[in-house]
């Protein structure tokens, strides 16, 4: 016969493994009918009912999703504990949740639930953070976010829009307004705009490489820049120089290049 320790540790790690491998069938099959889930990030209790749509939500898409397990499963009885910490990419360094679980087996099966969650990093913005309560978003959920958004951008190429708005990306990803806005100030540490133009200048750069004999200027529309005076700064603040030292440094790489 099992003892207590043993019998919680097959069943969480059974979990684990369904997690990892994006089993949703096979996590709800280990749920007690009487389960109780306590997400204190976003200060939300579920009940089984509304698990099903909230762990289809927050599967990893990947095998390689960027979570990490700081330390194996530990265990004390009926209670093992998990702790984790998933990363992101955010606008020019890396901001981390780090997580953990207290999960409580009876009959075999998963009775409660406790995840804890803290952003290691956090950017300060002038705007009030607003409550993760509202906006529905556990971490994991957070970074499928950030990958919808970095893909959106990657694939569709939004940015060559002068018009592109929040709302607009929003939807596209598939959430609210507020929600991209939480994920972009709170968590990438950057303001809608300032993302959008750097994706904009990454655009141009590729193009001058290949055209280094291009007008500046057409180039910049071209990349969906709508102001040239938003343009140059982003430009100079991203690269160090003007456009015209920029290009000058570039055309002189090139002949050394064809001269090596």
């Amino acid at each position: 016969m099992q003892t207590d320790s043993s019998l919680t540790l097959a069943t969480v790690t059974r979990y684990h493994l369904c997690w990892k491998h994006r089993d949703l069938d096979g996590v709800m099959a280990l749920y007690h009918p009487d389960i109780q889930y306590h997400d204190f990030f976003q200060h939300r209790t579920l009940a089984l009912g509304e698990l099903r749509d909230y762990v289809q939500s927050s599967l990893p898409r990947n095998a390689d999703e960027a979570l990490e397990h700081s330390d194996r499963i530990r265990v004390d009885g009926d209670t093992a504990f998990i702790q984790y910490t998933l990363t992101l990419r955010g606008a020019a360094d890396l901001v981390s949740f780090r997580a953990s679980e207290a999960i409580t087996v009876r009959d075999g099966l998963i009775w409660r639930v406790n995840e804890y969650a803290t952003l290691v990093r956090e950017a300060v913005t002038d705007t009030p953070r607003p409550a993760t309560a509202r906006l529905g978003l556990s971490p994991r959920q957070l970074g499928l976010m950030a990958e919808d958004l970095q893909q959106y951008f990657h694939r569709q190429q939004p940015y060559l829009n002068p018009e592109l708005d929040l709302q607009e990306v929003a939807r596209a990803c598939g959430y609210s307004r507020n929600q991209m806005s939480y994920l972009l100030n709170q968590v990438l540490g950057q303001r809608f705009y300032p993302y959008v133009n750097q994706a904009r200048l990454r655009h141009l750069l590729r193009a001058l490489e290949s055209t280094p004999e291009a007008r500046i200027d057409e180039l910049a529309f071209a990349a969906g820049f709508n102001s040239l005076s938003a343009f140059y700064k982003c430009f100079r603040q991203h690269t160090g120089l003007s456009p015209t030292a920029y290009v000058k440094q570039l055309s002189s790489r090139t002949r050394t290049h064809d001269t090596a």
